[in-house]
């Protein structure tokens, strides 16, 4: 029989979990901006040769844009699909281990690194006009990939601080098996939601880019 101060500690105890997950989405978020700004700045690290070939890549992904009419071939949704399951995938595997705790604030800087490069560099060429092919192109699907990877990274950061506890510190909680399951029904919640990014990616986020890129071509 659960007593009136039995409850209180309980929501006590879980008030304070919310806290903590609190602080992990600030710090997440946090260092994800940082390498945002990081990402942003290698583009001025960039030697010439590189800018040239950057802006060769660039011009013939234009051009067949332009030309062709659309960007997506057979097969696109599931290499997007898989790639932002990858992410997801990889996180969760980080989170069954202790050792795996700084492999996933490594992710979230990644990430911020390569967002913050291609809007760096789009911005830093092309002006008002690479920011509006970055608002189409890289922020749409972004949108929700960001928050979906910030929050897999807090449930993987929460589940092995967990294990340290419990395994490590031999501080033991009841309900052992129900955060294993939370963490799993959560990634899975996750990884569906990103299956459906992956389709807006595929034929949302193209015809978008096809409106914009005419602006970025030579005259």
């Amino acid at each position: 029989m659960i007593t009136g101060k039995g409850t209180r500690t309980c929501m006590r105890s879980s008030y304070f979990t919310f806290k903590g997950q609190t602080s992990l989405y600030v710090f997440v978020a946090v260092l994800f901006l940082v390498g945002v700004i990081f990402g942003a700045l290698m583009v001025n690290a960039l030697s010439l040769e590189q800018r040239q070939d950057l802006e060769g890549y660039l011009g013939n992904f234009f051009m067949t844009v332009q030309h062709n009419g659309q960007v997506i071939e057979s097969g696109t949704y599931w290499d997007i699909a898989i790639l932002h399951l990858k992410w997801v995938g990889l996180i969760w595997v980080l989170g069954l281990s202790v050792i795996g705790l700084p492999g996933i604030l490594v992710l979230d800087f990644l990430k911020g690194v390569l967002i913050g490069f291609t809007v760096g560099y789009l911005v830093g060429q092309y002006s008002w006009k690479g920011l509006l092919f970055a608002l189409v192109s890289v922020a749409p699907h972004n949108l929700f990939v960001i928050p979906v990877l910030l929050i897999c990274s807090v449930s993987a950061m929460t589940f092995s601080l967990y294990i340290i506890r419990n395994r490590v510190l031999m501080q033991r909680t009841p309900g052992g098996q129900r955060p294993f399951a939370s963490y799993v029904l959560l990634t899975l919640v996750m990884a569906g939601l990103l299956l459906g990014v992956a389709s807006f990616e595929t034929w949302i986020t193209p015809a978008m880019m096809r409106w914009v890129t005419p602006m970025l071509l030579p005259a």
